[in-house]
């Protein structure tokens, strides 16, 4: 088995936002079946107490688990959070700022809807990341923040414009939180950001059906995690069954040529660039 980052270890404890579904709960189910206490947190709607039972299933060690109704759109409820799980656990070694919605809309359109993906996936982390960071610093040991973002935040692909800016904010806030905390003096805590690849989730399969044979599932997701959080990666951008990190890699790169090359924006998708793409795409991956 490959080394762990050294804030996973049984006795210790995760907090885990959007944890009663997908790649949340995964991730509660895998601590808990490493000995930590989990704390899941979630909006009172969701199936909280059914993902909390699943996760003392899965648990070791005598590990213990806490549902707690959180909206992280509301800074007072993740204070909330913050202190329920200090005072039921005295330690937070992990956490997980992880809930997110989507279907936000264009750049012209659905100012509602935007103004709910930016609560949520962008507040509700720096919400997170407030409320808990310094605490975790204060404890003197080994910690991690992860947060959870998006390959849409990188690569910017055109469809739902106000996700990609809430997944980017997440992407500049954790370089800027690594940042800090590398920095910070006696500090143990490392900031990490996920990128899950293409992940069978009720948020990218919400009519639900089989496994798409080209997505992982989200265990594969938080496995791979554990295993590039051991190996010391800040970036966790994650492979899935249909792409690998050289085709990643090459989106990637190919995205911020567009500023150095001094192309038209997102000009992956400009029908004046798709043969000089594919061919940087088939030159880069060797395809």
């Amino acid at each position: 088995m490959s080394a762990q980052h050294p804030a996973i270890a049984a006795g210790r404890t995760a907090v885990i936002t959007g944890g009663a579904s997908g790649i949340g709960l995964a991730a509660g189910e895998r601590f808990a079946s490493l000995g930590m206490n989990v704390v899941l947190a979630d909006l009172a709607s969701t199936p909280l107490n059914y993902a909390a039972a699943a996760v003392q299933k899965a648990a070791t060690g005598g590990a213990q688990v806490e549902a707690i109704a959180a909206d992280v759109s509301d800074y007072g409820q993740v204070e909330a959070l913050r202190d329920a799980a200090f005072k039921r656990f005295g330690d937070v070694a992990v956490l997980m700022n992880n809930a997110g919605v989507g279907r936000g809309g264009s750049a012209y359109e659905n100012l509602d809807g935007w103004r709910r993906i930016l609560a949520v996936n962008l507040m509700g982390v720096l919400h997170g990341t407030q409320a808990f960071a310094q605490a975790m610093l204060d404890q003197g040991r080994p910690a991690a923040i992860v947060n959870t973002g998006s390959k849409q935040g990188i690569t910017m692909p055109p469809g739902d414009t106000a996700y990609n800016v809430s997944k980017a904010g997440i992407k500049a806030l954790t370089e800027g939180l690594q940042h800090s905390l590398r920095n910070a003096p006696g500090g143990q805590v490392s900031a990490h950001l996920l990128v899950p690849g293409f992940t069978f989730t009720g948020m990218t399969r919400p009519g639900g059906g089989d496994k798409p044979a080209g997505a992982w599932t989200p265990m594969q997701v938080v496995d791979f995690m554990l295993e590039r959080m051991g190996a010391g990666d800040f970036y966790i951008i994650c492979p899935d069954n249909d792409v690998s990190r050289e085709v990643d890699n090459a989106r990637m790169t190919w995205t911020m040529q567009d500023i150095t090359q001094n192309r038209p924006p997102l000009s992956r998708w400009h029908p004046d660039y798709a043969d000089a793409f594919a061919a940087f795409l088939k030159e880069e991956t060797g395809g």
